[in-house]
Parts: C-alpha cells; sequence; structure tokens
C-alpha cells in the first residue's frame, strides 16, 4: 500500500510517498480501508522534530485520525465491525497510509448524513475543544478568548463557548476575513494576533483557550480577569518562555491559572462517548465542519506547506487516490 513517511525531519520536503506492506491488526484492533486522513497541526509538530524527546523518529508515517470502512478484525476481535464506517484514533502515527490499525476502544461508527472527510474535522478537535474548556472550569456566564481560532480546535472551541452560554467570545486570528468567517461560528470580538484591534472587546477574560502557546503566551495571562484560567490545548508556536512563571507570580494577588490539557488524560470510555454526541450533532447540521481542502495523499508535502505558511482555515483532509473526489 502507499503511504507517506517522514524521511528526514525539518520542512514539509521531508515528508515523503512509500510502499509498505499493509498493517496487521492485533487482538483488539481493527483495519480500516481509509477514505479521509485529517491533517493537525501536531502532525507538523512531529514532522518538524520538535517532538523528538517525546520518542517519535525519523522513518515514521504519520497521522492520528482516519475515517473509512473496516475490512478486516484482529484475533479474538468482534467481527461485526468489518463493513462498518467508522472513524478512527491511530495514536500519532500510522494514519497516512491507505489502511491503518487502531484499537477498537479508539473507533465510532458514523452516523448516516456524516462524510469521511467531516469526520476527521471533528473527531480529534471536538474532543479537546469540549474537554479544554471543562478543564478550565468555564461556565455559562463566562468570557471566553480562543487564541489561534482558525483551526479546527479553535473553531470548535469557539462553536462551544458560543452555545455554552459564554457571555462574549473573543478570538484572535491572522485577517479581518478570518475573523468574519469566526463571527459566522459565534465570536462576538475579532482581535489580532496581539490580542488587540477591537476596542468593544472585553478587557479580560475568564477562560483563555490557547492553542498557540509560544513566546506570545504570557502577555496573554495578563489578559486573564481576576481568578482568570488560560488553559493551552496546543502548541503550533512551540513552547512558552521560562518566564511565564515569573509572569503568574507577579500576578500572585490575581489568583490566575495556567494549566495544559491533553486528550490523553481522558479515559476512552468518556472520549468516546463525547465523539458519538458529537457526530451525531454534527450529522444533524447543529456543529460546524470547515474543511479547507481535499487533497489526495501523495500531496502530503503540499498540505504542510499551506499549514506551515497559516494558509488553513478549519482542517485539511488527505484522500488516498482510489477516494479522491
Amino acid at each position: 500500500m502507499k503511504a507517506v513517511a517522514i524521511k528526514t525531519f525539518g520542512g514539509p520536503d521531508g515528508l515523503s510517498v512509500i510502499d509498505q506492506p499493509v498493517p496487521e491488526p492485533d487482538a483488539g484492533e481493527v483495519l480500516i480501508a481509509v477514505e479521509a486522513i485529517g491533517v493537525g497541526g501536531v502532525d507538523a509538530l512531529i514532522r518538524s522534530g520538535s517532538l523528538s524527546a517525546w520518542g517519535f523518529r525519523e522513518g515514521l508515517v504519520p497521522g492520528s485520525e482516519v475515517a473509512g470502512r473496516v475490512v478486516a478484525v484482529g484475533p479474538d476481535t468482534d467481527n461485526s465491525w468489518i463493513g462498518q464506517q467508522v472513524w478512527a484514533f491511530t495514536g500519532l502515527g500510522g494514519g497516512y497510509a491507505e489502511q491503518a490499525t487502531a484499537a477498537v476502544e479508539d473507533v465510532v461508527p458514523l452516523p448516516s448524513g456524516l462524510s469521511p472527510a467531516g469526520s476527521v474535522t471533528l473527531g480529534s478537535s471536538g474532543v479537546v475543544a469540549q474537554f479544554g474548556l471543562e478543564h478550565a472550569h468555564f461556565r455559562p456566564g463566562e468570557s471566553v478568548l480562543v487564541r489561534g481560532a482558525a483551526g479546527s480546535i479553535g473553531i470548535l472551541a469557539v462553536h462551544l463557548a458560543a452555545t455554552g452560554g459564554a457571555s462574549a467570545v473573543a478570538v484572535t486570528t491572522s485577517s479581518a476575513a478570518r475573523g468574519e468567517r469566526l463571527r459566522e461560528l459565534g465570536a462576538t470580538h475579532v482581535l489580532d494576533r496581539s490580542g488587540t484591534g477591537d476596542d468593544s472587546a472585553p478587557p479580560a477574560y475568564d477562560v483563555i483557550i490557547d492553542v498557540v502557546a509560544g513566546a506570545d503566551l504570557p502577555a496573554f495571562l495578563g489578559k486573564l480577569r481576576p481568578n482568570g484560567r488560560l488553559v493551552a490545548v496546543g502548541a503550533v508556536a512551540g513552547p512558552p518562555p521560562a518566564e511565564l512563571g515569573a509572569t503568574l507570580m507577579a500576578n500572585f494577588r490575581k489568583s490566575l491559572s495556567f494549566a495544559t490539557f491533553s486528550a490523553d488524560t481522558i479515559p476512552a470510555a468518556d472520549r468516546r462517548a463525547v465523539r458519538t454526541a458529537q457526530f451525531a450533532a454534527a450529522a444533524a447540521g447543529r456543529v460546524p465542519l470547515v474543511v479547507h481542502e481535499q487533497l489526495p495523499l501523495d500531496e502530503a508535502v503540499l498540505a504542510h506547506q499551506k499549514l506551515d505558511a497559516g494558509e488553513v482555515f478549519g482542517r485539511i483532509v488527505l484522500v488516498p487516490a482510489s477516494d479522491t473526489p
């Protein structure tokens, strides 16, 4: 089968199309004929080598979420999965391929009306957005700022905060055009990347959901109200600087909180329940599914070039050649 591997860490050109054997599912796993692959910011971080300390190595086939049809199951695994249309988490590797395996606990059947491409814009992002807001102890009536709102996690965080009763939902993004699209998705105020640019926006926020992190993260702690909470759910700009702790201590009397959030800390059954509910809502048109573009699997380099250039609104979806629209 065809797959895309990280031949060398660094820029998008380090990705290469390869031939490799079809994987065999182990006990408790299914084999999926892939029809759609979500391309996320974490894929770019892994490709760049920024996460090599986590054990990622050159030669890896990246990709963590796919959708398609189950074609085989592993030993002692319920064969009623065969033939089902599903979304699956592949575990931060193995997804950029024509076929992929996944543990049954990380597989969710797709409801009628939800396309494979739509499901990979929501499957991982929706869970991070929902549990990220819960991790921040968000309550109706509070104000929320979503930093880096144009990606799939940010878009879902905006939607969930708006429909969850936030008093205001501000966003940071890179252009007025993106800002208008985010207003259509529930944002009430649009800020530039520094967190300014809208005089009507709240002066400070109860909750900040941060997809970006990086050098400017400490400055956003200053945009929290007393008892405010900032939760980093991503780090597309890299880790924050060492002075983050000093900034927190300098604001000691405001009782600010900073936390990170990873969906890895959520029990599999809870992740599955949320995905099932969100997929049903999306199939009914109650959750936004923003596909920036669908590209053939062998154009993964182009997909990552677009990611690195900051061109993506929503999510790019890779499609194996036999399924390319």
